[in-house]
């Protein structure tokens, strides 16, 4: 085994070379295997051992042998310990979870100490169909029946192409040592049940069935591939983006397709979403209609369905500004007040008043229902909110729209137009200068 895992090191996990690892060994034969194993080719390695003290006197006992591991091969040796099930009961968390999340932050911390380059985990093919069978009893998509990751970011499991069964023939045949865990045993928990119960019974169905899995991961994880590039191209054609985090997305287009809901997952599964069905109906929903997901929101809006994250939703509702204020950042950008002697450019963002028509303090706030002005260059007053709609704003557009108010009136609605009541006339000798930038 020793010759097959140089190969797979040397072809697929060739970037380990030279590197500084840090191998989590629990004392159980995969982790002692992989131990040897990365020892036997002279890598720079140490091990890290977590006790989470689950198992009394057990977890003492591998504590202790995976430290005589380290100091039999010389390598450095660092360990922890956890009061897991506190920290699972203060957490609301399975005392699976609260040991993995225990253990992974640990880890993170020991690469940022001592600059380890990788954590090697001992995870092997029996692992990956157990991972496999796990999320295809709970329902999955591609992702899911993709088995575990061979790399994860800092993460990498060498082992994942052998079996259990050539691990333990390869530790038999070294003579090695290691720790069982009583747990494993036990048929309380669902990795468990699969281990014991239901791979036993596909294996005897037919014997090369983990072999055929492995090319069936392979086979998946090429499609896999195929669909992000194709999906990658379709987001080219289909996001408009407004602004760099705003996206919009034309309904008729994705209605277009056989499959909008398959489409709406591929195109959206990365923000968080997980009520397709909803979201499917959101299509043909009236505008203004919202799904939210933990970071991000979906609006219909006419005839697209517009994608934003959460922390750009605008929260506040009013500034105030004394007469002294020349600047104040509000969420379309930056205001700024000066008074000028004459009018130079006008345009959208710039707006030129009469001071003596402005009461103080100024207010900039959200429109609400029944707030109107007194557009200028147009004839009467108009209500903000068919204003918008004339402009055909979108729902997130007039989520973001603010007015410059002097008391109760409207002065600009910002960044769109000016009101007639306050502008400059022929009288005029104190003039504002307003620009949002």
């Amino acid at each position: 085994m020793l010759k097959e895992f140089k190969s797979h090191i040397d072809t697929n996990l060739s970037f380990l070379s030279k590197k500084k690892v840090l191998i989590a060994c629990s004392g159980g034969l995969d982790s002692v295997v992989l131990t040897i194993l990365c020892h036997s080719l002279d890598m720079f390695c140490s091990i890290a051992h977590c006790n989470f003290k689950l198992r009394a006197e057990e977890s003492d006992g591998d504590q202790i042998f995976t430290e005589n591991l380290a100091n039999h091969l010389d390598i450095p040796f660092f360990v922890t310990s956890f009061e897991t099930n506190n920290y699972a009961k203060e957490y609301a968390l399975s005392t699976q979870m609260a040991a993995r999340k225990l253990r992974y932050d640990w880890f993170r911390e020991l690469l940022n100490q001592h600059d380890f380059d990788y954590v090697l985990t001992a995870h092997h093919l029996d692992d990956s169909l157990e991972t496999f069978l796990i999320n295809l009893s709970r329902g999955t998509g591609i992702e899911g029946l993709l088995g575990i990751p061979e790399v994860n970011d800092i993460y990498v499991r060498p082992l994942l192409p052998f079996s259990r069964d050539q691990i333990l023939q390869y530790a038999t045949e070294h003579k090695l040592q290691w720790r069982e865990d009583s747990s494993n045993k036990s048929t309380k928990y669902v990795r468990n049940k699969l281990r014991h119960l239901v791979i036993p019974e596909l294996l005897s169905v037919n014997h090369t069935f983990l072999q055929n899995f492995e090319t069936t991961i392979e086979n998946l994880r090429t499609t896999h591939s195929f669909i992000n590039e194709q999906v990658g191209r379709l987001k080219q054609e289909l996001f408009e983006y407004s602004g760099t985090e705003t996206i919009k997305i034309s309904i008729d287009s994705l209605l277009g397709f056989e499959n909008p809901k398959g489409y709406l997952f591929l195109l959206l599964k990365e923000y968080g979403f997980t009520a397709w069905d909803d979201i499917l109906d959101l299509l043909t929903a009236q505008s203004g209609k919202q799904i939210f997901s933990s970071t991000h929101r979906l609006i219909k809006d006419r005839t697209f369905i517009i994608l934003s994250p959460l922390n750009k939703i605008v929260t506040k509702q009013s500034y105030k500004i004394p007469e002294d204020e020349h600047m104040i950042m509000i969420p379309s950008g930056i205001l700024k007040f000066k008074e000028v002697t004459e009018m130079s450019e006008i345009d959208l963002k710039t707006i030129y008043v009469d001071k003596k028509t402005l009461k103080y303090p100024l207010i900039v706030r959200k429109w609400k229902e029944g707030d109107y002005f007194y557009p200028i260059g147009m004839k009467g007053k108009k209500k903000v909110s068919k204003y918008c709609k004339d402009e055909k704003l979108s729902v997130l557009a007039k989520e973001r729209v603010f007015l410059l108010c002097s008391e109760e009136d409207v002065v600009w609605v910002i960044n769109y137009r000016a009101d007639n009541r306050f502008k400059i006339t022929p009288t005029t000798d104190q003039i504002v200068k307003i620009t949002i930038t």
